[in-house]
């Protein structure tokens, strides 16, 4: 993403245990996504020079949202753009479905898609190239169903697959690892699964992350996004009793459930 007159950069903070939050900036000015931590965040951009001036939150978790009144007490007057979901504090926006948050500076904007699935108020911030999506979709997985359906998230993995295939994409856990283990265990012929498994695993030994991903690549890899496919409905057959006849929804809500029970 770039504005006419800077191009911004988009890099990652890591927090917690396995948490990123997104900053993009400018150089002097910076959004950051999801800050589930406030001190490492302010100590990163502080290091950097660069002044806070617009929180993103895509959903209301607390390893999502628990640094944002730290942040706002260090740069009082940055601007939080959430969801309208109450157990969001100190958003001076609610966003929903069709809403475009602009920034002047860094000089950027984003389209707000609904995404539920994951939670029920989930939202992904879609730029240009860049997909903030939260804990909706990971690469090479998906988040749990803690409030919404299999259906409300089958179709919101849909929706975000359908970007363009060089989106960045920008979610907010490393799980790709583990990801990628439970794929490989659902759909071991997949070829190139098995070299974007070998090359993540290679990023970890090295302790560097796996993310951004690509969306086009997720298509290739990404069991929930091929949940229709021969090969992933023949192994849900064959390991979880799926019926022959059973439709999207419920071939998604298999594999997520297998997921749910997987132990590498």
């Amino acid at each position: 993403m770039a504005s006419e007159s800077m191009p911004c950069r988009i890099e990652a903070v890591p927090v917690l245990d396995d948490n990123y939050v997104w900053v993009l900036h400018d150089g002097r000015h910076a959004l950051v996504v999801d800050p589930g931590e406030g001190p490492p965040v302010e100590a990163w951009l502080r290091a950097r020079g660069l002044a806070l001036a617009h929180i993103l939150v895509t959903h209301h978790h607390g390893d999502h949202i628990g640094g944002v009144a730290h942040l706002r007490q260090a740069w009082p007057a940055v601007q939080v753009s959430a969801p309208g979901d109450d157990r969001i504090p100190l958003a001076d926006r609610r966003v929903s479905e069709g809403d475009l948050v602009e920034s002047p500076a860094p000089a950027c904007r984003f389209q707000v898609w609904s995404v539920p699935g994951h939670t029920r108020s989930h939202v992904a911030y879609v730029g240009d190239g860049v997909v903030f999506c939260g804990d909706t979709l990971f690469s090479a997985g998906c988040g749990r169903l803690f409030e919404g359906t299999p259906a409300q998230m089958l179709a919101s993995l849909r929706r975000l697959a359908s970007l363009p295939e060089d989106t960045a994409l920008c979610c907010t856990h490393e799980y790709t690892q583990g990801n990628c283990a439970f794929a490989l265990h659902v759909d071991p012929g997949n070829g190139e699964l098995g070299k974007y498994a070998a090359w993540v695993a290679a990023q970890r030994r090295q302790g560097l992350p796996t993310l951004p991903g690509r969306i086009g690549r997720e298509r290739a890899v990404n069991p929930f996004l091929r949940s229709d496919t021969p090969a992933i409905r023949e192994a849900l057959q064959r390991e979880r009793g799926l019926p022959a006849g059973a439709d999207d929804i419920e071939a998604f809500a298999a594999l997520r459930a297998w997921k749910d029970g997987f132990r590498a």
